[in-house]
């Protein structure tokens, strides 16, 4: 049997539900053995916030025992998933990486794209 494909995942706006489809989707490669990275671009990069957000859904989330924003990156960060943050879009949004929830690395498109290997590029 042949190693899986690395997935890398690009979220591309400041979406809260493509943000969970695109965590989520990086948990399900990493849970069947894979390798997954998710790089969130420009406008979205404040999703990675270490503060509760006016948009967070929290409160519904935990009704029906999903976790929040925060938890779901904490999760993918214990999955050993790289969250990568665009380092024009912390600019952009005036953040440092001590703005960021922990672990989560700085870095840009260009870094990304040169090793992408034979990763499996998923846009959201």
């Amino acid at each position: 049997m042949s190693a899986m494909t690395g997935l890398t995942i690009l979220v591309a706006a400041p979406d809260q539900a493509r943000f969970r489809a695109a965590l989520t989707l990086a948990l399900t490669h990493a849970a069947l053995g894979g390798r997954a990275r998710v790089y969130v671009h420009e406008t979205a990069v404040p999703l990675l916030g270490r503060l509760p957000r006016a948009d967070d859904t929290s409160d519904r989330l935990a009704a029906n025992g999903l976790p929040d924003r925060l938890d779901l990156i904490a999760i993918a960060l214990e999955a050993d998933i790289a969250i990568i943050a665009c380092q024009t879009g912390m600019a952009i949004a005036e953040l440092s990486i001590d703005d960021l929830v922990d672990g989560v690395e700085a870095g840009g498109l260009m870094a990304m794209m040169t090793t992408l290997g034979d990763d499996r590029l998923a846009t959201f």
